[in-house]
């Protein structure tokens, strides 16, 4: 009788075990997305409403960047790895540029005291979110090509340390600490997989975490974001508001939530709740139980992605490798930062949820980066001597 009961339990366990990399990747991304558009619905109704008049209004553009970033993602999965290696310096240095017009008067936008945002055509970009695009592609193409120089010799880990400080030297300049920290943090997790020396490795990891607390101390409105930070109740109603809305939506959650659409966080007490705060908002109408489905769905995405790359990798397609490992890990990191900043573990930092807040440059750069590892992941099925011939392995593009 028991054995009657537990048997489709058991076909579903074999059939998750039969799911191929790039059905995990398929199956958690469009979970996520449609977490994504269901929450930013219901998080922003009354924002919507106040400010606009119509409180599908940020419902209705997530849709249309859902749209575009599925239209963009059909063009990426067309585009062999060999040519993103060859014009990722390229792609890299167009990034760049694009953040130093952030920085030109007229040309970017502030909001809330932060220059990120390019106006054209009546959209709002975002360059950081390409940056860290084109950051991973372009470390990966440098570790393919210098990888052995990378794990013997110093120079080999401190010339693309060069290219990562003038990036976040410009990002810091905006400022943007949290797109700063997690291109930093994803590329040096790249330079690790790559067998940098350990010793040159952590102590470069020393200095950096060294530059980054001066970073925090030298801006008054970031020490007083840690301050909030330790102690948000301390100043409940200024400095430490946000986190303690975000607190208290969790705590409204409970186990299983006060239901889709019935959270009173969202009302205007918790700012930026369909962005950097969707989370909380989630948290509170789906309770813990929501909360773990989420989390569960946001690392299986993450491992599947390592598990592209490793495979990649032991197929002879390198470069494909790196850029796997590094995508992943850029989503694995912003997404632990976003999630940690809502529960209290991080101060407070102006990072999207990978996939699931609303934003459509960081939207439509996750379709790209979905795409680029789907395309990664039929590449390294095929047999390896082909792929590695499309990917331009038999050739040096110095």
């Amino acid at each position: 009788m028991m054995a009657r009961v537990l048997a489709p339990y058991h076909n579903l366990r074999l059939n998750l075990s039969q799911l191929s990399d790039r059905q995990y990747v398929l199956l958690s991304a469009g979970f996520l997305f449609c977490i994504g558009l269901i929450m930013v619905g219901s998080a922003s109704m009354g924002v919507a409403d106040a400010n606009y008049g119509n409180p599908f209004y940020f419902f209705t553009r997530h849709l249309i960047y859902l749209a575009i970033g599925l239209v963009a993602a059909a063009v990426v999965s067309q585009v062999p790895m060999a040519t993103w290696n060859r014009y990722s310096y390229w792609l890299f240095l167009a990034a760049l540029v694009l953040i130093i017009l952030v920085l030109v008067p007229g040309i970017g936008r502030r909001v809330n005291g932060s220059m990120r945002w390019i106006g054209i055509a009546g959209l709002t970009i975002q360059p950081s979110e390409l940056v860290k695009f084109a950051g991973v592609l372009a470390m990966a193409a440098y570790l393919w090509r210098r990888q052995d120089e990378v794990r013997s010799r110093w120079m080999g880990f401190v010339k693309p340390m060069a290219f990562v400080s003038l990036t976040v030297g410009l990002l810091l300049a905006e400022p943007d600490f949290g797109a700063s920290m997690v291109i930093v943090m994803a590329l040096m997790v790249m330079l690790f997989l790559a067998g940098a020396p350990l010793m040159l490795y952590l102590m470069i990891s020393c200095g950096l975490l060294l530059v980054g607390v001066l970073i925090m101390i030298a801006e008054p409105y970031r020490m007083k974001r840690l301050m909030a930070f330790t102690d948000p109740w301390a100043d409940q109603y200024n400095s430490g508001y946000q986190l303690v809305q975000s607190l208290i939506a969790f705590g409204r959650g409970d186990w299983f939530g006060v239901g889709l659409g019935q959270s009173v966080q969202k009302l205007f007490y918790l700012p930026e709740a369909h962005t950097d705060f969707v989370f909380a908002v989630y948290a509170e109408e789906f309770g813990l139980m929501g909360v773990m489905i989420l989390l569960v769905a946001m690392i299986t995405l993450v491992m599947t992605g390592l598990r592209i790359g490793q495979r990649a990798e032991c197929a002879g397609q390198v470069f494909s490798g790196y850029v796997a490992y590094g995508l992943s890990v850029t989503i694995g990191i912003q997404a632990a930062v976003n999630l940690g900043v809502n529960t209290g573990l991080f101060p407070t930092k102006g990072l999207t949820l990978p996939l699931v807040s609303y934003g459509g440059s960081s939207l439509v750069m996750m379709f790209v980066v979905l795409a680029v590892l789907l395309r990664i992941d039929a590449e390294a099925s095929e047999p390896n001597e082909r792929a590695v011939s499309r990917q331009g392995g038999t050739h040096d593009y110095r």
